[in-house]
């Protein structure tokens, strides 16, 4: 759950972490449209990356995103996610199956983190 000024702002989930060979997990999120376009999940996206490629261990992290979502694109793309898929007919919402983008990245992708990214662009 993610607050902002004392409220509910939206919601980032790491989910389906796979330990093993191929040490990985997938971000999911959503944000209130009302605090939409502040780099509110921008930096909850970045935050949760660095704690799984940090003390998790993890070493890839995926987000699959529908390819008409423009903001929720700006967010992954901001951070240095790369497009790897594209998924047809991926997941069931709102009573059909709808495509996806498949974004990824891995621990070599950001060596110093993806907060001190947002920090040096920030003041840049």
């Amino acid at each position: 759950m993610l607050t902002f000024d004392d409220a509910l702002a939206g919601q980032l989930t790491v989910a389906n972490v796979v330990r093993g060979a191929l040490r990985s997990a997938q971000i999911g999120y959503w944000v209130d449209q009302n605090v939409a376009g502040q780099g509110i999940m921008t930096t909850a996206v970045a935050l949760a990356v660095d704690h799984c490629f940090g003390p998790v261990g993890l070493h890839r992290i995926q987000v699959d995103i529908r390819p008409e979502n423009a903001a929720s694109r700006r967010v992954v793309e901001k951070l240095g996610f790369r497009e790897e898929s594209y998924f047809v007919r991926y997941l069931d919402i709102d009573g059909a199956f709808r495509d996806h983008i498949g974004y990824a990245l891995t621990v070599e992708d950001c060596p110093r983190g993806l907060v001190s990214r947002l920090a040096a662009d920030a003041g840049s």
